[in-house]
């Protein structure tokens, strides 16, 4: 079997440049995607700091690092809970807001874009698909494990 016969393939492919093109758009602010991401996983109330790596789909080793870059560049800060003096929660500061609008508005125009160009009925079969896909994984239909 051919590479570009392959779902895993097309799949990588579009992700890679999908994440190119969002980490040369960031890169021009001082960013990267994951950090895009990071922020827009940010609630404007404050988000615990415990809560923010289970939503992102991320080990909360990784996103520390992350954490602590954001800190840095002073678009996050850290608080401690008023009512529990145990939890941490995370704001975003006027520029991580800033940046976060940014991120948005990016996301915003790659699917406005998408939208445009692909037409409706080849959407809902592309994500019909990718559905399948990860429910098949989900539910370790591939490799039985």
């Amino acid at each position: 079997m051919k590479p570009v016969d392959t779902a895993d393939f097309h799949i990588r492919w579009s992700w890679y440049n999908i994440s190119r093109m969002y980490n040369t758009k960031a890169n021009k602010y001082g960013g990267t995607m994951a950090i895009g991401y990071t922020l827009l996983n940010i609630d404007k109330d404050g988000t615990p700091s415990t809560k923010l790596a289970p939503k992102m789909g991320m080990e909360p080793r990784s996103l520390t690092r992350m954490i602590k870059s954001l800190e840095t560049k002073g678009w996050i800060e850290k608080r401690i809970d008023k009512n529990d003096k145990r939890m941490v929660n995370i704001y975003l500061t006027k520029t991580g807001i800033t940046m976060r609008n940014r991120t948005r508005n990016s996301v915003i125009k790659f699917n406005k874009t998408i939208q445009k160009k692909i037409n409706e009925s080849e959407l809902k079969t592309c994500f019909k698909v990718l559905n399948k896909i990860n429910t098949l994984i989900d539910n370790k239909e591939i490799f039985k494990l």
